[in-house]
């Protein structure tokens, strides 16, 4: 298999989760049974511990639960029995008289409840933890992802398997398997002993089991694919108010408050329509199964009341058989609601998991290769071409090579939609060229593992995100172990200081998300401060003062020569006022280098380059 075929492989692995989105309906139909949730046991076998003690509990309430009917038995054939029958109940309370009898009972309930609640706490607090691990993991395999993936997945869609689904899993873990097994083990353990109490009523009993199952069997399957329809409505209107939230300034200076709200609406109403499809199912299933549940119930009490009457058995017994079948028959109905849940679960389950099992496009390999120190920061593109996988057919870059030798400065020029920020999206190995070779320190990229690569590289982006927090945390971003003093000199090298100080409260302002309280060019000023905190071999400056007045560019211009003495800087301009000072500078149009020298040498070729610098610098570029 050549290389491009054995990266288009990855490319179709990595794009499986993306087209699952889009086939929604297909999508919907998938998870018709439990299987999924079989894939949560790596979480919860991490802990051993509280599965043990989890299990002994069960164990002791499911015992103490069937002890119970017999102990009503011993209280109602001895405490309100006729005298004959009180002489041996007094016989058999070794002399304690009838008191034994109901002190035995309180004891048991304060046992059962003991168990109980520690049976409760000990499946809570392994459902919580292991909720918790899921959302861990799942957020850490998400940051391993390449931006195509994002590029492909709406945000809004990704958060809504991240939170919602994982809320949909804990009780199932925390409660509802817990209360399932021991719905199950009381259940066949009150049948059991009904039979040692009474074959005739056990078998009515028996009879009233298909009656629950088998709306359990025909209702079940749909609950479970109409509450998977309705998480991905869910995630529908999550991923809208994402959307709409973000480009809220936008939405208001183009007056489409009223169209966003209906389209928020639309998917509020199909989220809220889906659900009440699942109400429905669920409540139809709920009735059948009540109505035949109580009906059998009142049978074996009517069949019962007869027997008392005949002499057959005891009203003690009689209590006894009643309370089994109570707790069989009830255990039904409590399984047919976790049955329900468990199937929502498995589809939430299925979703997550479609989402942890996405594979990365960027693969790592088995030995990576490890670069020792001096790093020297050199890089070379060698007939590079590379296509963005939503546009297959358009390469973005075409047999582009060029180098770059330690400590010098390469400047990208040209215009938009031209190639430039892709070269840096291919140094940072957010994708991989589909021809041709990028080398740092002449090793392929390929061979690095991204983490290890990317910490060699300083980068500003064209819109450089902050975070919310502090100005001091944004900077600190950047290198995570630096002192306050570094923080601030950093700020100083990117000529930051002076409006970061003006804050109300300085370097400890809150900024908010995304930094919005600030001027774009304040923001792109402590995104380059962060840059040159974090003190890496290669710096990558996309755009990086293209938000800035002049005064201030000519700062972070006197700046970045400055820090860029010993380390390989690559810089993406539209002014070419502060890029002709660089080594060399290379003029990028259609995803070639149609050009390549010093400010003067391209000016004196009057090409394209040549064009530019005119209408920025006026009819004498050369003197500039």
């Amino acid at each position: 298999m050549t290389e491009s075929a054995e990266k288009q492989v990855d490319v179709d692995r990595g794009s499986s989760f993306a087209a699952e989105l889009a086939r929604d309906r297909d999508h919907r139909e998938k998870a018709r049974t439990a299987q999924p949730l079989r894939k949560l046991l790596p979480f919860v076998l991490r802990y051993p511990g509280l599965l043990a003690a989890f299990i002994v509990c069960l164990a002791a309430a499911s015992l103490l639960t069937l002890t119970m009917p017999a102990a009503f038995r011993l209280v109602v054939d001895c405490g309100f029995a006729d005298q004959s029958q009180l002489e041996i109940c007094r016989s058999t309370a070794a002399g304690g008289g009838l008191s034994v009898y109901f002190i035995l009972g309180i004891i048991l309930a304060f046992a059962l409840g003991i168990v109980s609640a520690l049976r409760f706490y000990f499946i809570a607090r392994l459902g919580e933890r292991v909720v918790a691990d899921l959302r861990r993991a799942t957020f850490a395999h998400l940051l391993s992802l390449s931006p195509a993936f994002f590029a492909r997945v709406r945000t809004g869609e990704v958060v809504s398997r991240l939170t919602t689904d994982t809320t949909l899993i804990q009780p199932v873990v925390g409660s509802s398997v817990s209360v399932a097994i021991r719905t199950a083990a009381t259940t066949l353990g009150a049948l059991a002993l009904m039979v040692v109490v009474s074959w005739k009523l056990s078998l009515l009993v028996l009879l009233i089991g298909p009656l629950s199952l088998g709306p359990i069997m025909l209702f079940g399957r749909r609950v479970q694919r109409l509450s998977r329809s309705s998480q991905d409505q869910l995630a529908e209107a999550s991923a809208r108010a994402s959307e709409a939230l973000r480009a809220v300034e936008t939405i208001q200076a183009f007056t489409r408050e009223d169209h966003e709200r209906s389209r928020f609406a639309g998917a509020v109403e199909s989220t809220f329509a889906m659900a009440m499809r699942r109400v429905s199912v669920r409540s139809l299933m709920s009735a059948v199964i009540f109505a035949s549940i109580l009906s059998g119930l009142i049978g074996v009490l009517w069949l019962g009341a007869l027997q008392v009457q005949a002499g057959v058995m005891t009203a003690g017994a009689m209590t006894q058989i009643v309370l089994y079948a109570f707790i069989a028959v009830s255990g039904a109905g409590v399984l047919t609601e976790t049955y329900a849940e468990v199937m929502r679960a498995a589809g939430a389950t299925e979703r997550l998991m479609e989402l942890i099992s996405t594979p990365s496009d960027l693969p790592v390999p088995a030995k990576p290769a490890v670069l020792y120190s001096p790093i020297k920061g050199s890089v070379a593109f060698d007939a590079v071409s590379f296509a963005y996988p939503q546009r297959p057919t358009h390469r973005a870059l075409e047999q582009v090579s060029f180098s770059v030798a330690p400590g010098e400065t390469v400047a990208l020029v040209g215009p938009s939609g031209a190639g430039k920020s892709t070269i840096f999206q291919l140094l940072a190995r957010f994708y991989d060229p589909v021809e041709g070779h990028i080398t740092f320190d002449g090793q392929d990229l390929r061979l690095f593992n991204p983490n290890f690569l990317r910490e060699q590289i300083a980068i500003v982006q064209q819109d450089a995100p902050l975070f919310s927090g502090s100005v001091l945390d944004n900077i600190r971003f950047g290198n995570l172990a630096a002192t306050d003093d570094q923080v601030v000199q950093a700020a100083k090298v990117a000529n930051a200081d002076g409006f970061i100080s003006d804050l109300p409260e300085g370097y400890k302002t809150l900024l908010g998300e995304g930094g919005r309280a600030l001027p774009g060019g304040q923001r792109q000023r402590i995104a380059i401060a962060r840059a040159v905190l974090r003190d890496a071999p290669l710096l990558l400056l996309d755009e990086a003062t293209s938000a800035l007045d002049s005064e201030s560019e000519a700062a972070i211009r006197e700046a970045r020569e400055a820090i860029a003495v010993h380390k390989t800087t690559l810089i993406i301009a539209h002014r070419l006022s502060t890029v002709r000072n660089a080594d060399k500078i290379l003029f990028i149009e259609n995803g070639q280098i149609q050009a390549a020298g010093t400010h003067k040498e391209l000016l004196q070729q009057e090409g394209r380059y040549a064009e530019v610098a005119k209408l920025q610098f006026g009819t004498e570029p050369l003197a500039i």
